[in-house]
C-alpha cells in the first residue's frame, strides 16, 4: 500500500499483508453518515476501513469507496458477520450480500462479530473458511473473543486467524489477550480506543500528549499504536477530528510515559461503556 502522499503511517504485517495501524471505524453511523465520514477519512489518508453487517451501513461505506479516487488495492477493508448466521451456508450467503452492498468483489478481512452462545464454533469457523476458499475474503478473524475462545477458533480453522477485534484503550489494556496475540503473531484490533469520549477530558493524556504538541485523544491513539501487534480503529463523524486522529505517527512516547498512560480501571471502562452503550 503506497501512502506517500498522505500522512505518515505505521503498519502491522500478518500473512504477508500490511495493515495500517490506524484505521477508521463506522460503528453507530447510518448509511448516509458512513458515506460522508468514510469519504472524509479517505481524503484524509486513511486506508483501513472497518464496518459490519450489524451496523447496517455497508452500502454507505461502499458508496464512499466507489466514489473515491483511492484504488481498491490500496485499501484494507474489513466487515463482520452477524452472529445470527450460524450455519456455513448462512455465513457464506451473508458475506455475498455484504460484498454486493460494499460494491467490491472481495473484502480483505472477514470477522465473526461475536461468539454466539447457541452457535457451534467449529461450524462458524467452517463458514469463515469457506468464504476464504471462495475468495470472498482474503483473511478471516474473530471479534470479542477471549483467550480461550480465540484458541478454540484457531483449532477449528484451516486458515490462520488474522485478528481478534476487541475493546482496547488505556483503561482496558487487555494484557492477557495482548500477550497471547503477540506470542502467536495475531493482530489485536482495538475498537473504542478513545473510551467513548473518556480520552477527551483526561488530564493525564492531555499533559503527556501536550509535551509533543498533541491532544489527549491523539495521545490515547498513539498509546494504542505503540503496542506491538496492535492496530486501532477510532470513529468520528467530524472532519477535523478525523484529520487529527490520523496525525499521530510523528512522535513516540517513552516507556515511562507509555506506562503512566496505562491505567486499568473497571470503573473508567464501565463509564465508557455506559456512554457508548457499547455494542460494536
Amino acid at each position: 500500500m503506497d501512502n506517500d502522499t498522505g500522512p505518515e503511517m505505521a503498519y502491522e504485517t500478518r500473512c504477508g499483508a500490511q495493515v495500517p495501524k490506524l484505521g477508521f471505524g463506522t460503528w453507530q453511523m447510518d448509511s448516509e453518515t458512513a458515506r460522508e465520514s468514510v469519504s472524509d477519512a479517505l481524503s484524509a489518508g486513511y486506508r483501513h476501513i472497518d464496518t459490519a453487517q450489524l451496523y447496517e451501513n455497508e452500502d454507505g461505506v461502499g458508496e464512499a469507496i466507489a466514489a473515491s479516487d483511492v484504488d481498491r488495492d490500496e485499501l484494507f477493508l474489513t466487515t463482520k458477520v452477524d452472529p445470527s448466521n450460524r450455519s456455513r451456508a448462512d455465513i457464506v450467503d451473508s458475506v455475498e450480500g455484504s460484498l454486493e452492498r460494499l460494491q467490491v468483489d472481495q473484502v480483505d478481512l472477514l470477522l465473526i462479530h461475536w461468539p454466539h452462545p447457541l452457535a457451534d464454533l467449529e461450524t462458524v469457523m467452517e463458514g469463515l473458511n469457506a468464504a476464504v476458499d471462495r475468495e470472498l475474503t482474503r483473511f478471516l478473524g474473530v471479534s470479542n473473543f477471549d483467550v480461550d475462545q480465540l484458541e478454540r477458533a484457531r483449532e477449528h480453522s484451516t486458515a490462520p486467524v488474522f485478528t481478534d477485534q476487541v475493546l482496547f484503550h488505556p483503561w482496558w489494556p487487555q494484557r492477557e489477550l495482548l500477550r497471547y496475540c503477540q506470542d502467536n503473531d495475531i493482530i489485536l484490533t482495538g475498537y473504542s480506543p478513545l473510551a467513548n469520549g473518556g480520552a477527551i477530558d483526561d488530564d493525564l493524556l492531555a499533559e503527556v500528549g501536550g509535551r509533543y504538541g498533541k491532544s489527549g485523544p491523539q495521545a490515547a491513539l498513539r498509546w494504542a499504536t505503540q503496542h506491538r501487534n496492535v492496530v486501532t480503529i477510532p470513529m468520528s463523524t467530524t472532519r477535523s477530528h478525523i484529520e487529527e486522529n490520523i496525525d499521530i505517527f510523528d512522535f513516540m512516547f517513552t516507556r515511562e510515559e507509555h506506562d503512566r498512560i496505562t491505567r486499568p480501571s473497571y470503573l473508567r471502562t464501565g463509564l465508557a461503556m455506559a456512554r457508548g452503550q457499547i455494542g460494536v
